[in-house]
């Protein structure tokens, strides 16, 4: 079986080819399980060294619209053999904002090139599309209800959002066709990611516990009271896994599904990190409100609930505190105690 990871030299991209290695097989659809021969790395930067060795990865690098183009350079069609495409690649929130024809570019066309593609095989490969959240906005005529639901109606208020949900429409008319097999999921904000800091609107509720433990300072952009859905890397991995192996009958409706994640204040992750880290490692928290970034995380959506995920046996991380502590165990185990 060969897969394809758009973004996998990403963060969380990284993580899921890094997890199925491991998992050495995969079940597609419900069917059974098969072993994994080859992953397709299909990013701007080289797979990283930990998976580069590993004989089974096979690294695409360069712009992904452009490696979609029509012809026999397309990425799919020099791996007609596909069997399923995690596509995780995607300019982020705070990017889209400032730039909108990036966003257009790398989330709606790309989306759609990526899709045409998969048609062109005639193969009806399976095909992860990881949304977001950010699908959901609140505004003075669509407040949010007191809790956002698989169903509650999408009404995105940045351009990320709204390329996210032209993407979750696009995959549920090409699975209608029966072009592709679709299962598109929302994402609650990833935390706590590793390495450098990204363009994403959302990239301090990661700065917050990692600056800090790492020694720099952190200044946060919103307001304590803020509250926001978070899922660890690991369980983010995991429900996109497990997404792509239930069948088409257990997955129901082609639209999007929300996964399960954690519900929090920002106030409340800063003093988790006291509890977890101690009072020295707090004191690197700076509080200072930037108006630009506070009014795009007003408009996302505060507690999401993941009705159609957990009756599929998907379950959130336990609480932050444990988010924290996985983070640290694999990035700083002297610190705990």
């Amino acid at each position: 079986m060969k897969i394809i990871i758009t973004g996998g030299a990403g963060f969380v991209g990284a993580r899921l080819a890094s997890k199925l290695l491991q998992l050495g097989a995969l079940s597609i659809a419900g069917r059974a399980v098969a072993p994994i021969s080859n992953i397709v790395i299909a990013a701007r930067i080289s797979a990283p060294p930990d998976l580069a060795q590993d004989p089974r990865i096979i690294s695409e690098t360069g712009d992904l619209f452009d490696q979609l183009q029509s012809g026999n350079s397309n990425l799919l069609a020099r791996h007609r053999d596909v069997a399923a495409i995690f596509h995780l690649a995607a300019a982020v929130s705070g990017e889209c904002e400032v730039n909108f024809d990036l966003g257009m570019r790398s989330n709606y066309a790309t989306t759609h090139a990526l899709l045409e593609s998969a048609r062109a095989l005639q193969t009806q490969p399976m095909v992860f599309f990881a949304s977001s959240i950010a699908v959901f906005g609140t505004t003075l005529h669509h407040p949010f209800p007191d809790e956002i639901v698989d169903t509650t109606l999408p009404t995105p208020q940045t351009s990320y959002g709204i390329q996210k949900l032209i993407g979750e429409q696009l995959m549920a008319d090409y699975a209608r066709k029966g072009f592709i097999r679709a299962r598109s999921a929302r994402l609650a904000t990833v935390s706590v990611r590793s390495g450098r800091p990204n363009g994403a609107a959302s990239g301090f509720f990661s700065g917050m516990i990692r600056e800090p433990l790492n020694g720099v300072r952190c200044a946060i952009p919103v307001s304590p009271d803020i509250v926001h859905s978070l899922s660890s890397p690991s369980k983010t991995v995991e429900h996109i896994i497990e997404c792509v192996r239930i069948s088409d009958d257990a997955w129901g409706p082609r639209s999007a599904l929300n996964l399960p994640a954690v519900h929090t204040t920002v106030g409340e992750m800063a003093q988790t990190l006291r509890q977890v880290a101690g009072e020295q490692v707090h004191s690197l928290l700076d509080w200072a409100i930037d108006p630009a970034i506070e009014r795009i995380v007003k408009g996302w959506p505060t507690r999401i609930a993941s009705p159609r995920a957990r009756a599929l046996g998907m379950t959130p991380n336990e609480n932050f505190k444990e988010i924290v502590r996985m983070h640290m165990q694999e990035n700083h185990p002297d610190m705990l105690s």
